[in-house]
C-alpha cells in the first residue's frame, strides 16, 4: 500500500483527512465503534498466527454461500419477525479489544480493554469457527475476547484484518458455537427494503439491541480515513438506529440473512438517521481471501506520497506552471519495485499508465482497481522539471529483494 505524508527531508507525517463527497460533503463522519474510529494512526499488518489454514478449510470450498434462510411463521402464514431476530441474535457477538498497559509503579503491564463493537459468526468448520468485525475494532489490540450470546467470554484470534476496507475476520473454538448465519445478496436491495441491525450500542451491557429501519439508499461512496490512507468505500445507507458499538454488526433483511456489515454512522448535531454498512457482495471475496491467506493482498509500489497542496513551494520550483495536481514521492522503500525501477525523492507523478493523477487517492484507487500484483504499469513523472516515463512492476508488499 501506499501512504501518504506531507514532505519534509527524511521525515514522515501523517496527511490531512478529506472532506466525506457528495451528499454528506458538509458532514463530518463519526466511527460507529466504542474508542475505536477510523482514525489516521500507525499502521499494523495483520498476519495469520496459524500460518497455514486448517487443513478442513483446504479441502472446502471456502466460498460463503447465499442462499435463502427459513423462519418460522405465524399462524396466518406471515414471517415472524421475532422469531427470526431470536435466532440471528445467537450468532451476533461482542467483541472487546484489550491493550496493553504499563504500570509505572510495578514495572509491569496490563490488559485493558480499550473499546468494544460487535462481531457475527458467519462459518463453522470442525477446527474453527469464524466471525466477521470491523478493523477499527480490534485494531491495535494486545488480545481479542469474544462476548457469546450465553454471556460467556472467550479468546478470540485474528486470522486477518484490512484497513481500507473496515473488516476483519477472527477465529474461535467452535465447541462455543451452535449458530451461524448466512449472507443475502446485496445486489437485489432497493431503497424502502425493510432491515434490521443487531449489535452491541454502548458496550456489551446492552447487548444484541435490534433496531428497525429500511435501506435509505445503495451504493452510497463516502472517504474515509484510515490507518492505510484514505479511502472511497462503496455503502449501503440506513436509517436504522446504529450508535458506538454497532461497528462490526449485522444489517440483516427480513429473511434473517446477513446483507451488509455496519460500519458508519454520521456523528453531526442535527443530524439522526444516517447509517451506513459494508455490502455482503464487496466483503466476502475480501472474507474469503483473509481466510485463505491472513490478508488481502495489493499492488505495492513503494513508495510514501505527499499531494501537491501539501507540499512547500520550495520543493516546487522546479516544476512548469501549468502542473497543478500529481503527488510527490516523499520516501521509497529501498526493496520495492519503484526503488528497482528507478524512480527517487521528489519525483511528482502525474499520471499512471493513461490515467492521469491528481491525487495520492486517485493513485490508490487505480493501483487496487485497475491493475494487480505482476503487472507492468508505466508512471509518468516531473523530475528536474522535465517530464519522464518510467516502467515497473508492480509487486505485493511482501515481496523483498532476494
Amino acid at each position: 500500500m501506499n501512504e501518504e505524508h506531507s514532505y519534509k527531508p527524511e521525515q514522515k507525517t501523517i496527511r490531512k483527512n478529506r472532506s466525506l463527497k457528495g451528499f454528506i460533503s458538509t458532514l463530518a463522519a463519526g466511527v460507529v465503534g466504542s474508542a475505536l474510529t477510523l482514525a489516521v494512526i500507525p499502521h499494523t499488518d495483520y498476519l495469520n498466527q496459524f500460518g497455514q489454514t486448517d487443513a478442513v478449510l483446504q479441502e472446502q470450498s471456502i466460498q460463503s454461500p447465499i442462499v435463502p434462510t427459513k423462519t418460522s411463521t405465524t399462524q396466518t402464514g406471515e414471517t415472524s419477525i421475532a422469531d427470526m431476530v431470536e435466532n440471528a441474535s445467537k450468532a451476533i457477538v461482542g467483541v472487546v479489544n484489550l491493550q496493553e498497559q504499563p504500570n509505572r509503579f510495578s514495572g509491569t503491564t496490563t490488559s485493558v480493554e480499550s473499546g468494544s463493537g460487535s462481531g457475527v459468526i458467519f462459518k463453522k468448520t470442525e477446527n474453527s469457527a469464524y466471525i466477521i468485525t470491523n478493523n477499527h475494532v480490534i485494531e491495535g489490540a494486545g488480545q481479542i475476547e469474544v462476548s457469546l450470546a450465553n454471556g460467556e467470554r472467550v479468546s478470540a484470534t485474528l486470522v486477518g484484518a484490512d484497513a481500507l476496507t473496515d473488516l476483519a475476520v477472527l477465529k474461535i473454538n467452535p465447541k462455543y458455537v451452535t449458530t451461524v448465519i448466512e449472507f443475502g445478496d446485496s445486489a437485489t436491495l432497493r431503497a424502502g427494503d425493510e432491515v434490521l441491525a443487531i449489535g452491541n450500542p454502548l458496550g456489551l451491557e446492552f447487548s444484541r439491541t435490534v433496531t428497525q429501519g429500511i435501506v435509505s439508499a445503495v451504493d452510497r461512496t463516502i472517504s474515509v480515513s484510515t490507518s492505510a490512507g484514505e479511502w472511497d468505500l462503496n455503502v449501503i445507507q440506513t436509517d436504522a438506529a446504529i450508535n458506538p458499538g454497532n461497528s462490526g454488526g449485522a444489517l440483516i433483511n427480513t429473511n434473517g440473512q446477513v446483507i451488509g456489515i455496519n460500519s458508519l454512522k454520521i456523528a453531526e448535531s442535527g443530524v439522526e438517521g444516517l447509517g451506513f454498512a459494508i455490502p455482503s457482495n464487496d466483503l466476502l471475496p475480501i472474507v474469503n481471501e483473509m481466510i485463505e491467506t491472513g490478508q488481502v493482498e495489493r499492488p505495492y509500489m513503494g513508495v510514501s506520497l505527499g499531494n501537491l497542496e501539501e507540499i512547500s513551494p520550495v520543493y516546487l520550483q522546479e516544476l512548469p506552471e501549468n502542473v497543478t495536481n500529481g503527488v510527490m514521492v516523499t520516501y521509497i522503500d529501498p526493496y520495492s519495485s519503484a526503488a528497482k525501477a528507478g524512480l527517487t525523492v521528489q519525483d511528482v507523478i502525474v499520471g499512471i499508465n493513461d490515467t492521469e493523477i491528481n491525487d495520492a487517492n486517485e493513485l490508490r484507487k487505480y493501483l487496487y482497481s485497475e491493475v494487480k500484483v505482476g503487472d507492468k504499469v508505466t508512471v509518468k513523472v516531473y523530475r528536474d522539471g522535465e517530464l519522464k516515463e518510467v516502467e515497473l512492476t508492480l509487486t505485493s508488499k511482501n515481496e523483498q529483494s532476494e
